[in-house]
């Protein structure tokens, strides 16, 4: 991969209008200030995040939003969106954001649709009708960048053999939707699927903020404490780390690079992997997240 073989991976998620609007343009420019690039990937279609308020049954969902401070990290006006309010589409009326941030040289690619339907709904989704989604996000990514999509990366880690399917209809370079230790090719519910996977293999901030001994002068620390040699992905933000936390996400970038870390998006990574063994893909708990997630078994 690299001289030393140590990277750190930024994988920024954008699952919002506030986020597209606010939070993606200011991590780019704390990414270039630092002059390191990042993958973006973008939720293109409406966002309805009101809706997230039907997981209040999930086993920890209630907790982990007072932990975090949801409230003031969405903002009231983000949790009304597709309820209260109607849902706001968030790339297609404001297309410069996204070719900005192209421009200045990070990797953008895919995170969704509709990111609440993908997360909330998945499991109940036949591969014709995320395939049809696909499509309408890929349609308006290739509208604004006059390029296709080459990544995809699954919001809150929700995934079924039928998405996979869909996906690798899509002939991705790699997709990023599990979390693990190590990129491998995916296999899950007895088929193996051909799309290279590299899963996240860091916690994110808001499953471990709030957590004994972890606040905004520790967490920086925290995360540089759990990079190991080799290749680390990092799923961060556009609506935490890029609001709030905008200090803590600059202190994490300036510790990895003072370590010895390469930070680089993820398709540039994935270009120096080989020998990639299959994988099993489960589904199950991880600390501070509310609901099972796809792992890498």
């Amino acid at each position: 991969m690299s001289a030393n073989n140590n990277i750190l991976a930024l994988k920024v998620d954008v699952d919002t209008l506030k986020g597209y609007l606010e939070g993606a343009p200011r991590m780019a420019g704390a990414l270039d200030k630092y002059k390191v690039k990042a993958s973006f990937y973008f939720s293109m279609g409406p966002d309805n995040s009101g809706k997230a308020v039907f997981r209040v049954f999930r086993k920890g969902f209630i907790k982990k939003m007072l932990r975090t401070n949801a409230p003031g990290t969405y903002g009231l006006k983000t949790m009304m969106y597709g309820t209260l309010l109607p849902a706001p589409l968030i790339a297609g009326p404001r297309p410069q954001i996204i070719k900005d941030i192209f421009a200045a040289g990070h990797e953008c690619a895919l995170h969704a649709w509709d990111h609440v339907k993908w997360q909330d709904k998945l499991q109940r989704l036949s591969a014709s009708q995320i395939t049809a989604d696909l499509q309408k996000a890929a349609g308006l990514f290739e509208d604004i960048l006059g390029r296709r999509p080459r990544a995809f990366a699954a919001p809150g880690w929700q995934l079924t053999a039928n998405a996979l399917q869909a996906l690798d209809g899509f002939n991705f370079d790699y997709l990023s939707n599990t979390r693990g230790r190590a990129p491998f090719m995916p296999c899950f519910e007895g088929r193996k699927f051909k799309t290279l996977e590299i899963p996240s293999t860091l916690p994110t901030m808001d499953e471990i903020f709030g957590q004994a001994g972890i606040d905004e002068s520790t967490v920086a620390a925290h995360y540089l404490s759990l990079l190991k040699p080799g290749l680390n992905v990092h799923t961060v933000h556009a609506e935490m780390e890029g609001g709030a936390k905008i200090k803590q996400f600059e202190q994490i970038i300036k510790g990895a690079l003072d370590k010895g870390y390469e930070i680089k998006p993820l398709a540039e990574a994935a270009k120096g992997l080989k020998d990639v063994k299959d994988g099993q893909i489960k589904l199950g708990y991880l600390t501070g997240r509310a609901g099972k997630v796809a792992v890498q078994a």
